[in-house]
């Protein structure tokens, strides 16, 4: 089942500042997260409410797993 991605205004912002090749990489792979769960995740340490990290070549991407939503920060 597929998660629900939900992007802040921060991060949109931040997307579209990125050059295109590399914002469609990144939006890929939070596709991918949300369609099947895979990805470079990590669960980031000492930080509440509990926040992960997908790594996308040199970017990261942090966001909070809500079980059936990814709301991407």
């Amino acid at each position: 089942m597929r998660k629900k991605i939900i992007w802040n205004d921060r991060a949109k912002g931040e997307l579209r500042a990125i050059d295109q090749p590399t914002a469609l990489r990144i939006l890929h792979a939070v596709a991918h997260l949300a369609d099947t769960g895979e990805g470079d995740v990590k669960r980031l340490q000492e930080i509440d409410p509990p926040e992960c990290r997908l790594r996308v070549g040199d970017y990261r991407v942090r966001f909070h797993d809500f079980g059936n939503a990814l709301e991407i920060t």
